[in-house]
């Protein structure tokens, strides 16, 4: 089993990785970020889409938001979070390597890093094409991750991060000259501990440029944050979006 297909893992570690501070986080950037302003009613693809981070608050900005995620049971958050947000999004199970919908959606976001889960690196090209065939023309797609720049600032000596009744130790490990990386996680309870590790593709700005051009993509930008700042040496993300023609 893939890292990325284990319910123990999402469920297991979940105060770490949907924390409250998260979805308000996500709520604040739908609200106030020049990038996630898309036209009225815009039909939107939100992949890896999780517990909902992103679809609750853009489907209540009026966005007709489909989230795809391979896991029923974030999918059903998901849902939760929708209707606790006084919205309504729609909700398909399936795995974005092979989920495309032919011109359906004028936006499909990819946020949070959920882009480079896949050993292999034509996965994650599948990814980026399957975007690209879910688009309208003139549609856009946006992924927002770490890349190689933005993670060697992040790379270090092992985090803790406290949850209730004990801590986190996370610890981040650099592979095969800066292609991939590993995180190893170990969550402490009194005296039991429990530990699960992922592995995921890491990208510069511009071998993702590429990518996005391989995938059928013009107009490619970067950014270095939600709000639009330039992708250069005080970027704390990478967020690079590209446009499928009209034509």
């Amino acid at each position: 089993m893939n890292w990325y297909e284990d319910m123990n893992l999402w469920s297991g570690f979940s105060e770490v990785l949907f924390t409250p501070e998260r979805a308000r986080a996500a709520a604040d950037a739908v609200a106030t970020s020049p990038l996630l302003a898309f036209a009225p009613a815009s039909r939107v693809l939100d992949q890896c889409c999780g517990t909902g981070f992103f679809t609750a608050p853009l489907a209540r900005r009026g966005y007709q938001v489909t989230g795809v995620d391979l896991h029923p049971e974030l999918l059903e958050r998901a849902a939760a979070a929708c209707a606790d947000a006084g919205a309504t999004a729609s909700f398909v199970r399936a795995d974005v390597r092979e989920y495309g919908a032919p011109e359906a959606y004028d936006v499909v976001v990819n946020m949070y890093t959920s882009f480079g889960y896949f050993d292999d690196h034509e996965d994650n090209m599948r990814v980026l094409h399957n975007a690209h065939r879910s688009l309208a023309p003139g549609g856009q797609l946006l992924v927002d991750l770490l890349s190689k720049e933005t993670y060697a600032s992040w790379v270090g000596p092992p985090k803790i991060v406290d949850v209730p009744g004990g801590m986190v130790v996370m610890r981040d490990t650099i592979l095969d000259d800066w292609t991939r990386y590993r995180t190893d996680w170990t969550l402490v309870r009194g005296d039991t501990a429990a530990h699960t590790s992922l592995t995921c593709y890491v990208y510069s700005a511009a071998e993702l440029r590429a990518m996005f051009a391989e995938a059928g993509f013009g107009k490619i930008e970067c950014f270095g944050n939600l709000d639009g700042g330039p992708y250069d040496a005080h970027a704390t993300r990478l967020i690079i979006r590209g446009s499928k023609g009209s034509g």
